[in-house]
């Protein structure tokens, strides 16, 4: 059955908005990680926006059935929700958005491999070389030379991007139980709560100055999981997810804004090869979906 073409331009706005809620939402963890540890800005990221989806669950009358959920798939999405983000806000703290960015992009083509390992998918030679290249693009943006490759922070970004991988994965079987309120509320819950003890003991006060992007951090954090949960539900995903890579020039652009900085030419053009991988990948995906369910 055909997804209406009205569905699928919906379903892009959608998405698009949704990354741009995301960039400002990623922008207010650079500013926070300037200020405190990358655990705390995961508590942070976590607590700030759990008000909202409590008022947002409550509105949609789903607290009912809140604890009727897959407890181990839920953990151990808190688990790598801890790690994709504390990895994300470290990087942060030495590297532009867009370079951030460019290397977080592996994450489609590792979502692709790790299908293959866990849920059994099919994968055709030609997408193995796409994930081969889309890693080598990985390379170029850490540097061809190697200098970059070996920088915590470098490894920190391609950390994230696995933990986000293994966790959307997760996100697929866990879909076929719980719903999308249970998956949102869950993860805010166990990420913050799992990572507050750890983040206890290096605490930094919070200082006044930054209530006001503590706040932008909840209200973009919301409002950008709820856009995407309304893009990836009304229109097809090979359609929908190629736009989550406009978030390069939103990069770019809260850089130049913020911090006077550009990407180099390096940067972009492995952002390039990413991208072109990553587009590959969904696309291929789209013309296997259609040929198995035509």
């Amino acid at each position: 059955m055909k997804q209406p073409a009205n569905d699928n331009l919906h379903s892009i706005y959608a998405m698009v908005a949704a990354v741009a809620m995301f960039s400002l939402m990623d922008t207010t963890m650079k500013l926070l990680a300037a200020h405190y540890p990358a655990m705390q800005v995961t508590v942070l990221r976590s607590f700030s926006s759990l008000p909202l989806v409590c008022a947002w669950v409550a509105y949609r009358g789903r607290f009912g059935t809140i604890l009727n959920v897959n407890w181990k798939l839920q953990l151990l999405r808190g688990a790598l929700g801890i790690g994709m983000l504390t990895m994300f806000a470290f990087a942060l703290k030495s590297m532009p958005l867009a370079e951030t960015y460019s290397v977080f992009f592996i994450a489609p083509a590792l979502i692709t491999a790790l299908s293959v390992l866990v849920l059994k998918e099919r994968v055709d030679a030609m997408q193995w070389l796409a994930i081969v290249v889309g890693l080598g693009g990985v390379l170029v943006v850490l540097r061809p030379e190697g200098t970059s490759f070996i920088s915590v922070a470098g490894l920190a970004v391609l950390g994230s991007a696995a933990c986000y991988a293994v966790s959307a994965i997760a996100s697929r079987i866990l879909s076929r139980t719980d719903s999308n309120e249970q998956i949102m509320f869950w993860i805010l819950i166990m990420m913050g709560c799992g990572a507050l003890p750890l983040a206890l003991p290096g605490w930094v006060a919070l200082r006044l100055e930054h209530w006001p992007i503590i706040a932008a951090l909840a209200v973009t954090g919301f409002l950008g999981q709820l856009a995407i949960t309304r893009a990836f539900s009304m229109g097809k995903a090979s359609v929908v997810a190629p736009f989550e890579y406009t978030a390069l020039a939103w990069g770019v652009a809260i850089d130049w804004a913020l911090w006077n900085t550009l990407p180099d030419g390096w940067t972009l053009v492995g952002a390039a090869i990413i991208i072109g991988s990553g587009i590959y990948l969904v696309r291929r995906e789209a013309v296997h979906s259609e040929a198995e369910h035509p």
